[in-house]
């Protein structure tokens, strides 16, 4: 079993949930982004969104691994920021594709 942390864009939500899923029945501890209720971002403070992104590096601190969702090859800037902080952690980073049964996933 591995701490694994899953980071990447909001935009592929369902993406991220279907991967912590499979993750998860793999056995190991999924740490998800929080996904936010409210659709409308600009509903959320600076303070509230600072709030989630420091929360978001607790996860990694304490993760074993970083899985970052990539899909189109799309990695945004907060990602960048969280595998640069991974990165800094000495952290595995594993990033993953669109691409059907990619091995890489198995953990």
């Amino acid at each position: 079993m591995k701490i694994i942390t899953i980071c990447g864009s909001l935009r592929f939500k369902d993406e991220i949930m279907k991967l912590a899923e499979k993750i998860t029945l793999q056995g190991n501890c999924v740490l998800n982004m929080i996904i936010p209720t409210n659709p409308d971002i600009n509903a959320y403070t600076d303070e509230d969104k600072n709030i989630f992104g420091a929360m978001h590096k607790e996860r990694i601190k304490i993760s074993d691994t970083v899985l970052v969702v990539n899909i189109d090859n799309y990695i945004g800037s907060s990602t960048k920021g969280e595998i640069e902080f991974a990165k800094s952690l000495n952290k595995e980073i594993i990033y993953y594709t669109d691409m059907v049964n990619d091995k890489r996933i198995t953990i």
